[in-house]
């Protein structure tokens, strides 16, 4: 399978609204609004999430299996999320979601996991930290699909793993103690950043230890089965690589 690397108008705005756009949303909930609006706040970070693909939709007529397929995903995301309830943060969403990236794109990887953490916090508990979950989860799969489309990350259980437990630890467990830190109300300061993160310390070790568990387990069955879709129905073909 030949790597495309071309910018295209699809992959330059869905940069400017995970990178710029989603972030500023979440602060500005977290910031200006008190954290009040936590649901309408998650409401814009799905629309920022969705309008790639509405872009996208413009070019060409969507395939139902497309849109069946990242269904699918999210479900697996979500059922799995409530499987492990018992167990606090040994969850597969984010093996899920950098398995999406990897063979879906960057654009679904952060679709998925947005919608992935959105969804599942209906069982869980919708509250002021869902759009900081949805933005950690959504950026995992996002970088995950840049990454291996430009080379650095491999589809071996290896290389999956190792990102799977650095990107959950490092990006996941700093972006939600940042909202954890905000949402608390305690001054933005290196030190309690720092005190924030150290008593989410063991919690961010279960959730990486749990990413690198499911990665190994699940990373090369899903991906060769999404690959043979892919080829065999052709999906999130972009008009622009044809």
């Amino acid at each position: 399978m030949q790597k495309k690397s071309r910018i295209t108008l699809r992959g330059l705005l869905t940069a400017i609204l995970v990178l710029i756009a989603v972030p500023a949303c979440v602060l500005y909930g977290a910031t200006a609004l008190g954290d009040r609006k936590y649901f309408f706040i998650s409401l814009i970070v799905l629309a920022c999430s969705m309008l790639p693909f509405f872009v996208l939709f413009e070019h060409r007529k969507p395939q139902a299996r497309e849109l069946v397929t990242l269904a699918v995903m999210c479900a697996i995301a979500v059922a799995g999320r409530a499987a492990f309830y018992m167990l606090p943060q040994f969850k597969p969403v984010a093996a899920i979601v950098i398995i999406t990236g990897v063979c879906l794109g960057a654009q679904s990887g952060f679709l998925v996991g947005a919608v992935s953490a959105f969804v599942s916090n209906f069982f869980f508990g919708q509250g002021p930290n869902t759009p900081w979950q949805m933005f950690a989860f959504g950026i995992i799969g996002f970088l995950a699909g840049i990454l291996y489309e430009h080379g650095p990350l491999k589809s071996s259980r290896l290389s999956l793993c190792i990102f799977g437990g650095l990107s959950t630890f490092l990006l996941y467990g700093g972006i939600v103690n940042l909202g954890t830190l905000l949402i608390s109300g305690i001054p933005l300061t290196l030190p309690s950043f720092i005190a924030v993160c150290a008593t989410g310390l063991p919690f961010d070790l279960i959730h990486a230890a749990a990413s690198v568990v499911f990665l190994f387990l699940l990373s090369r069955p899903m991906i060769e089965k999404l690959e043979r879709m892919k080829i065999k129905y052709g999906l999130l073909e972009k008009e622009d690589d044809k």
